[in-house]
């Protein structure tokens, strides 16, 4: 029995942590992996799936972590190693990267003052660069910032609250980067950002 109230006064501590953590960190997971051919989230690298480094990523950037499946929700909970703070399914992932996007922002507590976005297929960002997009993020919360990817910033990036309404209005397999340049975003450097993974070729490439 003390052992069992140990671990929920644990529990709850560590959500009332989460609680606190005014910019939750989004894992978009819901796609289909068409061009990889099967479940990317889970393909290893490192001896762990994609997922699981994705998630450890978010982990440097906030304590409230939370993952968006689709294609394969019930799949991805099952063989994931490290736990988010919650998982997240959407129905509507078919309809492209933005409505896993905006699954994920319709999730969020209304004293989140803006929201990280993380994807899951790049396993090589740097921890340097994260962190510099973390502290950036907490030292000016109304401002964007992003991944600078030479000609245009992209993920992982910081969606302040102010923003999320145009958000929202994203159709397809549109991503935040034209919001993100339209709005002036920060560009930071993180490592790593142009390896991602797209397909078992991309994978076997980095291994």
């Amino acid at each position: 029995m003390v052992a069992d109230n140990g671990q929920r006064r644990r529990q709850a501590c560590a959500a009332a942590f989460r609680a606190k953590d005014t910019l939750p960190a989004l894992v978009l997971a819901a796609g289909a992996s068409r061009r990889f051919g099967r479940a990317k989230a889970l393909a290893h690298w490192r001896d762990r799936p994609l997922l699981d480094h994705a998630v450890g990523q978010a982990r440097q950037l906030s304590a409230d972590v939370r993952v968006i499946t689709g294609c394969r929700g019930p799949l991805l909970p099952l063989r994931a190693g490290r736990r988010p703070s919650s998982w997240l399914h959407t129905d509507d992932w078919p309809r492209g990267m933005s409505a896993s996007l905006k699954a994920g922002m319709d999730t969020l507590p209304s004293t989140a003052r803006g929201v990280f976005v993380v994807l899951v297929d790049q396993p090589l960002l740097d921890r340097d660069g994260l962190g510099r997009l973390r502290d950036a993020a907490r030292q000016a919360p109304e401002r964007p910032f992003a991944a600078d990817y030479g000609e245009r910033p992209g993920v992982p990036a910081y969606l302040p609250r102010w923003l999320w309404p145009a958000v929202l209005t994203l159709e397809g397999d549109q991503g935040a980067g034209k919001l993100l340049a339209a709005a002036g975003a920060w560009r930071l450097p993180i490592s790593g950002v142009l390896e991602d993974v797209d397909t078992p070729e991309d994978l076997s490439a980095l291994r």
